[in-house]
């Protein structure tokens, strides 16, 4: 059994650079394979026990537990938005009170908090920590264990990089991504436009009413990001698409978005339309943190709190109804941006919140 140790920042700096020198782009699972084994490595060498490399078409997910009955999920991923060559460009620094390098933000910077700050304590019966694969490509390997993992805890703790300023996230919308495709006709722009049908045209239709099913005012946005369609200047496009970004705040407007799109229809004559996706990460109700946020403001006073657009893991076990916390990870900013970067002077405090968070857990 390994004995409480203090919180180093020294030591969490040396554990991030491992993680961040091994790069780890989703899908990649080579890449994955070895960034898993770092991360185990890295909680053996301060926690003790055996981290497990649980396997998965998506890459291998690590989990670690401290034994006894489960009270609280310290929840992760370890896959980045990254690719290979990412770190020769951009290598692991420490300048100006910054760490610097891919996955520092998001989320390894957390990681390391996270384990660090179990570290301080000397009894870490009933937490068990699960880092993923996956979860920047949707955690569909992942997903089911992590519900698993929640439901048998009872509490979550997610390590995503901290809100502006280093708030926690309480809330989080619902997110999913659409395909439309648009099957037309093709035909000689020139000598025979009318002989075709234009996907194109269809297309443009699609995304005005598309974009019609937003909802601002209540946190529904609908935004078609991607679009393709046609080959050549000279031919009537055959086929079209467009991937369409929603977020949502209510399991109503969840409901009512994926009706919507399985509703949606042709304006021209012949032409096709077929929409698969939809909304993957339930939302994230701000009941779902009311608690553990509480408790997190006593244990560091002022410590702010804020409703994000973006989703994370733990959108999947608070729609369980499993108490969650997010955003616990790492200060900073620039996650999935060249000047991604975390704030050292934070690490050591964030460390500690988990430390204490985990105590009154186990104390419950």
């Amino acid at each position: 059994m390994h004995k409480a140790v203090e919180v180093s920042v020294d030591a969490m700096l040396a554990d991030l650079r491992s993680l961040v020198e091994i790069e780890s782009p989703s899908r990649d699972v080579d890449a994955l394979r070895a960034s898993a084994k770092a991360v185990a490595a890295v909680i053996e060498n301060r926690l003790g026990g055996r981290a497990v490399l649980v396997e998965s078409e998506a890459g291998p997910h690590v989990r670690w537990s401290g034994g006894g009955d489960p009270k609280v999920l310290l929840l992760g991923h370890h896959d980045t938005v990254f690719p290979l060559g990412t770190l020769e460009r951009r290598p692991f620094r420490v300048e100006d009170g910054h760490a610097t390098g891919p996955g520092v933000f998001d989320m390894l910077g957390g990681l390391v908090q996270a384990v660090h700050g179990l570290a301080a304590l000397d009894d870490r019966s009933g937490a068990e920590i699960l880092v993923t694969a996956d979860e920047e490509v949707g955690s569909r390997s992942s997903r089911a264990l992590i519900e698993e993992r929640a439901l048998a805890c009872g509490a979550v703790l997610v390590f995503e990089g901290a809100a502006d300023g280093g708030a926690l996230k309480t809330g989080r919308k619902g997110c999913g991504t659409f395909q439309v495709v648009i099957k037309g006709r093709a035909s000689h722009a020139g000598l025979e436009p009318a002989a075709g049908v234009n996907a194109l045209v269809e297309a443009a239709h699609q995304v005005l009413d598309i974009a019609a099913l937003a909802r601002p005012g209540i946190g529904t946005t609908v935004t078609p990001t991607v679009a393709s369609a046609g080959t050549l200047d000279n031919v009537v496009p055959a086929e079209a698409t467009v991937i369409v970004d929603v977020r949502v705040e209510s399991a109503d407007e969840k409901e009512r978005i994926e009706s919507a799109f399985a509703a949606l229809a042709p304006h021209l004559d012949e032409a096709q339309v077929t929409v698969t996706g939809g909304i993957g990460r339930p939302p994230m109700p701000e009941s779902a943190s009311a608690g553990l946020f509480a408790l997190a403001r006593r244990l560091l006073p002022g410590i702010e709190a804020t409703a994000v657009g973006g989703g994370s893991d733990g959108n999947f076990t608070a729609a369980l109804g499993v108490p969650t916390l997010d955003g616990l990870g790492a200060v900073g900013g620039g996650a999935h941006a060249d000047h991604e970067y975390l704030v050292v002077d934070t690490m050591a405090e964030r460390a500690h919140l988990v430390t204490g968070l985990v105590k009154a857990l186990q104390e419950a």
